[in-house]
């Protein structure tokens, strides 16, 4: 079928801010699928509300708007803007959702805009479950015994015909939202209530479980003609039971037997015939292990996170050729940009393992519930590429960026006073530390055969285990050969692994590598396992004799920031794009290197070279001794990258932009204080402890109360207001935990408004693009806070203050590039953090002040000046608009997690709404983030009994035309709520009132101030 003619524009949707279950692998697909559509000649137009992301760049579309995404909202647009078509299927679970209520809302047929790709038709027939179980059995496809009910009795009456356990899939939800395993009545009424509340259609499948079984998932491609693809077979690591975004993932499949892959591949184009989906999609299935039978679990009629992580995996683009499809190009016509000889009916073949696995936010959150199960619970996903198993899994393990003892060691500190039995007992509970409990349990003694039975993961996976746990046994006990080095490097031992079990040099190992013949290489990955000639720029490491990447020359390196996690999200690869566009438009070689499958960095496409590797000092200095680049730009990767900046510097690597002594000027206390009082600049009391005695020294001295933060942190993790001794001593545990030998740091707490800013520094002069105002006081993460800008209460006088401040600092470090400064305005402007590095607000600013902030960063660092940017230092001008930026948060998939708003970051994303007031700019950001519209709420207030007590809060909140009801234990849950209130969540009422707030989705807010905010702007300016 040919290009179609008759549509010239598109729109597409966009998936929203990021939350646990739909994150940055949507900016990838919907970046590349816009792209992809204009390369063909058509107008794009795109509806987001992520300010964050890459796709909402104005390069991206042709036109982008940044608002809610909601049916009035899309409405208003595809009336102003007429397009031809809507492309649903690459913006997650939301962007389809959106399409089936603009279909039932009738504007689509009333305007004559067609959906592209995958009709509605197919998107109910694969979502709606009970549509689904009846196209599986019209196609004789296998389904576990299961039913569609709308109430609990009716769940409850199926189970018993069945037997527990089962499996509770709510319809039209993400990342298992609102599901769950029952195995019992109890359980039954718990997660079948949540799930029937959290169902847009009050819709749930109460299915047989078949935990335990292998998970298998085929992403597969289809095009108008019905010619069809498997792209690539992934294989969990985790059996039925663990949702496929929590598990460990394996791509190709590994444990399967011709004629189980050729059945389950069957099934899958079988079923994605039958659905006649247009586009990338995804079919996950369960084999069981011990019999040929299989089931078929689900189809996803859209892009997804597996394809994200299919196409980095493979190197073919899924979201760029799904996007041609829909318009109307088949496979056989569309050549594969990898090899640019083959088509894309072409079906990749793949020379190595890559192993994915996911990162979770339990490092910052420890009370909550760490056990996996059929809701997602992952934040972000590292993904490794080796020649083997076991080098893909350690290559991955070595990226997770968590505990670095676990990391190095694979066997955590925990697990060492612990019994062979304790350990097979704990590992029947699927957690994010049961692969290194595994570990454990095989140095312990376990058997492969043991451990399958406590968890049913397949036995050819555990003697991969067992293999790496042997070879650190012989490390440990063996004199070190360059043959056993060998050994080791081929099952993905790095330097620092090595090192810490023999105690080994450096100048050693590099002495017993150069004894044999084969080395770490670099091979490409180019979809065809090299049965086809490719240039490629994308590459791996492992052992072999042959070298593929030869030096670029004239490169410079950006590393970037990992996996996404709470504190470290899709901003940072925002900023690492934009920079790698600055270095190619000035001439150099840019060289990414990353290991996020989700992201736009990680595109073979965007930078002349990919290396797919660990963010480890190990694995970038390999890089870098054959690369031999001019410099290394590490402002855009986090706290990840700045984190390698010693390291580097040690190793006589090149660092542009703000050099070490700079970066350690603001981020070590002692050297900051001394900046501050030399400069003249107001900031809290404090001092620094190293153990808890001199903690509580220094807080009584200070005076209560106090803000304790281990040094070089993320995200706020570890940090705390306390009150009290007895507080202190009770943070102090994951404070000094999380500080990894470093000092913590104990400040005076000042209350406050809170204030950031972006500087543009050339080393001499210091730009401020813009002086963002928080809408809560100080006290509460910045990530968490409704960021106001412009500023809605400060006087001109503190404007000008804090950026004199900034430019001070700015000077006084010799900041070249970018840097973040943040401040609280009392009695005077204190500062109270400087960031050397880009940060989480630069893609907000950037597309408000219509300023690609990190590329003109990127400019200043490779020596540009201020003036020759055209920039003038001080302010720059302030819009007449009013824009908000506000956090969302994924309480609702991390039970047990604190949800109360505090110095430590909880938001996963953020969305932007504009106005000409401030009320107006609020009322469009809420929509995506707290889910509410405050133009229209009425009811009641329901607040926790710590909030009822607050009178002026009350009064307010009458005075703006709510009820009041106070939440207690136990009591009837009421009607007619506009919202719930619960800023501590110490008590177990307060978890009790979030939970039952979030499973009947009314909208939550947990901090006073974001409240008094948000329905009284008025009283703000």
């Amino acid at each position: 079928m040919p290009k179609r003619e008759d549509i010239k524009k598109v729109l597409i949707i966009g998936s929203g801010p990021i939350v646990i279950g739909q994150a940055a692998e949507f900016d990838y697909a919907g970046s590349q699928a816009c792209l992809s559509l204009r390369e063909e000649g058509y107008s794009v137009i795109l509806v987001n509300s992520n300010p964050a992301t890459i796709m909402t760049d104005d390069e991206i579309a042709d036109k982008v708007y940044l608002e809610p995404l909601t049916v009035p909202s899309l409405k208003k647009i595809i009336k102003k803007e007429h397009p031809d078509a809507i492309l649903p299927t690459l913006g997650g679970q939301t962007g389809l959702n959106l399409a089936v209520e603009l279909s039932k809302d009738g504007i689509l047929d009333e305007l004559g805009v067609e959906l592209l790709g995958t009709s509605l038709q197919t998107i109910n027939e694969a979502e709606d479950r009970e549509k689904f179980k009846d196209l599986m059995q019209e196609l004789h496809q296998p389904i576990p015994d299961s039913k569609t009910v709308y109430d609990l009795q009716d769940g409850l009456d199926f189970a018993h015909q069945i037997d527990y356990p089962v499996i509770i899939r709510p319809a039209y939800t993400l990342g298992g939202t609102g599901g769950g395993i029952a195995h019992n009545d109890d359980e039954m009424k718990t997660i079948l209530n949540r799930g029937l509340t959290m169902s847009p259609s009050n819709e749930c499948l109460v299915e047989k479980s078949i935990a335990g079984f292998k998970e298998i998932e085929f992403e597969v491609m289809r095009d108008h003609h019905g010619s069809s693809i498997i792209v690539t077979g992934m294989e969990n690591f985790d059996p039925v039971g663990v949702h496929t975004g929590d598990s460990i993932v394996f791509a190709p499949t590994q444990t399967l037997t011709d004629k189980e892959y050729q059945r389950l591949r069957d099934a899958s184009l079988t079923i994605v015939n039958a659905l006649k989906i247009e586009g990338g999609c995804n079919v996950q299935l369960a084999q069981d292990p011990n019999s040929e039978k299989y089931f078929v679990i689900e189809v996803n009629p859209r892009v997804s996170r597996s394809s994200a992580l299919a196409s980095k995996a493979t190197g073919y683009p899924i979201a760029k050729i799904a996007a041609k499809i829909s318009v109307g190009l088949n496979l056989d016509e569309i050549i594969n940009p990898i090899t640019q000889t083959t088509f894309a009916m072409f079906e990749p073949a793949l020379d190595y393992v890559v192993a994915k696995i996911p990162r979770f936010a339990f490092d910052k959150f420890t009370n909550a519930d760490r056990k996996l199960g059929t809701q997602m619970k992952a934040t972000g996903e590292v993904m490794a590429i080796g020649s083997t198993i076991e080098e893909s899994l350690l290559k991955a393990v070595q990226s997770l960026e968590l505990d670095q003892q676990a990391q190095t060691d694979l066997i955590p500190t925990y697990t060492r006073k612990m019994s062979m039995g304790d350990l097979l007992e704990k590992i029947k509970t699927p957690t994010d530390y049961r692969l290194f409990e595994i570990f454990a349990a095989i140095g312990k003694g376990a058997t492969i055969q043991q451990i399958n039975r406590s968890t049913k993961i397949d036995m050819y996976f555990l003697s991969k285990l067992e293999n790496i746990i042997k070879m650190q046994q012989q490390l440990t006990d063996g004199l070190l050969s360059a043959d056993m080095v060998l050994k080791a490097r081929k099952l993905g031992f790095n330097n620092t692994m090595i090192k810490a079990i023999h105690h080994a040099t450096d100048d050693q190992l590099v002495k017993l590598d150069s004894m044999e013949d084969q080395h770490l290489v670099y091979k490409m990955v180019d979809t065809c396992a090299a049965e086809f000639e490719s240039t490629t720029p994308y590459y791996y490491s492992t052992v072999g004799n042959e070298n593929e990447s030869k030096p670029i020359g004239n490169s410079i390196v950006v590393i970037g920031a990992g996996p996404i996690r709470i504190g470290q999200g899709v901003e940072f690869d925002y900023a690492t794009v934009h920079c790698v566009k600055a270095i190619q438009a000035a001439g150099y070689n840019a060289i990414i290197i990353n290991n996020n499958p989700e992201t736009v960095s990680t595109d073979f496409s965007i930078s002349d070279k990919l290396y797919f590797e660990p963010l480890t000092i190990d694995s970038v200095m390999n890089i870098i001794n054959l690369e031999q680049p001019i410099g290394v730009i590490v402002e855009f990767g986090g706290q990840t990258a700045i984190n390698l900046t010693e390291d580097l510097t040690k190793h006589g690597v090149s660092i542009l932009g703000t050099s070490l002594h700079g970066i350690e000027q603001t981020e070590d206390r002692h050297q900051f204080e001394q900046l501050l009082i030399d400069q003249n600049i107001a900031h809290p009391k404090g001092n620094t402890a190293t153990n808890a005695p001199e903690a509580l020294e220094i807080a009584n001295k200070l005076g209560y109360p106090v803000l304790v933060r281990p040094s070089f942190v993320l995200g706020g993790k570890g940090m705390a207001v306390v009150h009290n001794d007895d507080e202190l001593n009770e943070y102090l545990i994951p404070a000094l935990k999380n500080s990894h030998g470093e000092p913590i740091l104990i400040d005076q707490y000042i209350p406050g408004t809170e204030c950031e800013v972006d500087i543009l520094s050339d080393g001499n002069e210091v730009f401020v693009p813009g002086i963002m105002e928080h809408l809560e006081g100080s006290g509460i993460h910045s990530g968490d806070s409704i960021a106001m800008y412009p500023p809605q209460t400060l006087t001109d006088d503190q404007k000008q203050k804090i950026v004199e401040i900034a430019t001070k600092i700015g000077k006084q470090v010799h900041a070249v590039g970018m840097m973040n400064i943040q401040f609280i305005v009392a009695d005077e402007v204190y500062v109270i953090e400087v960031n050397p590095r880009a940060s989480r607000t630069v893609p907000f600013m950037s597309k408000i002040v219509k300023l690609h902030l990190a590329q003109l960063a990127t400019q200043l660092i490779l020596g540009k000046s201020l003036d020759e940017l055209g920039l003038k230092p001080g302010l720059h001008p302030e819009p007449a608009k009013v824009y908000v930026k506000a956090p969302v948060f994924s309480f609702a998939k991390l039970p047990g997690a604190p949800t109360a708003l505090s110095p430590e970051m909880k938001s996963t994303g953020e969305d932007i709404g504009s106005g000409n007031n401030l009320q107006e700019a609020l009322h469009n950001a809420l929509f995506d983030s707290y889910h509410i519209d405050t133009n229209n709420v009425s009811g009641d207030a329901l607040l926790s009994e710590f909030d009822a007590k607050n009178t002026s809060l009350v009064d307010q909140l009458k005075g703006s035309g709510f009820g009041i009801k106070t939440y207690h234990q136990g009591m009837e849950w009421p009607d007619n709520l506009a919202f719930v209130l619960s800023s501590e969540d110490e008590t177990t009422d307060q978890k009790e009132l979030v939970a039952n707030a979030l499973s009947h989705q009314i909208p939550v807010f947990t901090a006073q101030d974001t409240v008094m905010g948000v329905f009284q702007p008025q009283l703000i300016k």
